[in-house]
């Protein structure tokens, strides 16, 4: 684990990587940036004596989030009962596509963000369906190849428990997910739809889409979403077009969403919605839309 020592450069230099680790354990940028704020707040309430023990304050930090990521996880159901409508996880957009100005910026959540098929929002919602205990051994050891033994540090749990943990987690990982579509074919896929979508094009739309797909909203009771999922291409095809009727003047944007080929809608500069996609033999299978304000500031900042 290394020699003692507390050097404000190596804590500081964790944040990043306790970001990456916080966002996928929770879904959430700002639970996320809250969370590892409060570990670091403990690591410099603790008397210079103790810190001086600390052989890794790395281990040390990432075991304090851990936990209270957990503690988050564990509240999170009964705050999402209350939820209006279907809850997401919150979409990450790609820094380079931040608009001009925006540049990356250290003390910036969004811009420590490592965007890889682990913030996937499919990865994500399946990450959803998981106890608070399963998604940390997981995300910690399949993700981040922490050993099981310091897993059991952040559950309180033996090591064997946590690798049933993982492997329960593994199991639902494995049961929900599709093989993800070469970059290049989701990309043109999604350029169909937005063709399709800002052309009404319901018969087009219908084409794209699987039979069975459906489309879930976030609008948080603030914007304005279907509070049940659309299911069904045909449904789903007339509910976009819908939209794009009742909605002129709104513009829509290919934009990378958590690493993969999304679709951005703006008005007048400021971004209202965000949607990403799951593709399945060539159809698209899966549409989030994400309509909550308090989801989208990363990605009407223009620096």
């Amino acid at each position: 684990m290394g020699t003692a020592g507390t050097s404000t450069d190596a804590t500081v230099g964790e944040r990043r990587q306790l970001i990456n680790v916080a966002y996928r354990l929770l879904g959430s940028l700002a639970e996320a940036e809250d969370a590892v704020q409060e570990a670091y707040a403990r690591w410099y309430a603790l008397p210079p004596s103790r810190r001086q023990e600390v052989v890794s304050p790395g281990a040390w930090l990432t075991t304090v989030t851990g936990r209270i990521c957990l503690d988050v996880l564990g509240s999170a159901r009964a705050r999402r009962e209350r939820y209006v409508g279907a809850w997401l996880p919150e979409p990450l957009p790609d820094r380079a596509e931040r608009g001009p100005g925006s540049g990356a910026d250290p003390a910036d959540p969004a811009d420590q963000m490592v965007l890889d098929e682990s913030v996937g929002m499919a990865f994500l919602v399946v990450l959803e369906s998981m106890t608070p205990a399963e998604r940390v051994a997981f995300v910690l050891h399949d993700v981040f190849r922490y050993p099981f033994a310091e897993i059991a540090g952040v559950l309180r749990r033996t090591p064997a428990a946590c690798k049933q943990l993982a492997a329960s987690a593994r199991r639902r990982v494995r049961a929900a997910r599709a093989p993800a579509p070469a970059p290049a074919a989701q990309a043109g896929l999604v350029r169909q739809v937005k063709e399709a979508w800002e052309a009404k094009d319901i018969a087009a739309l219908v084409d794209l889409l699987d039979p069975a797909a459906v489309m879930t909203a976030d609008g948080g009771g603030l914007a304005g979403a279907a509070l049940r999922p659309v299911e069904g291409g045909e449904r789903i095809a007339q509910y976009m077009a819908g939209i794009a009727e009742k909605a002129p003047g709104l513009e829509l944007l290919e934009r990378s969403v958590n690493g993969a080929p999304g679709l951005v809608a703006e008005r007048a500069g400021a971004v209202l919605t965000v949607a990403a996609f799951d593709l399945a033999e060539g159809r698209v299978a899966r549409i989030w839309v994400v309509r909550n304000p308090e989801k989208l500031r990363w990605w009407s900042r223009q620096g």
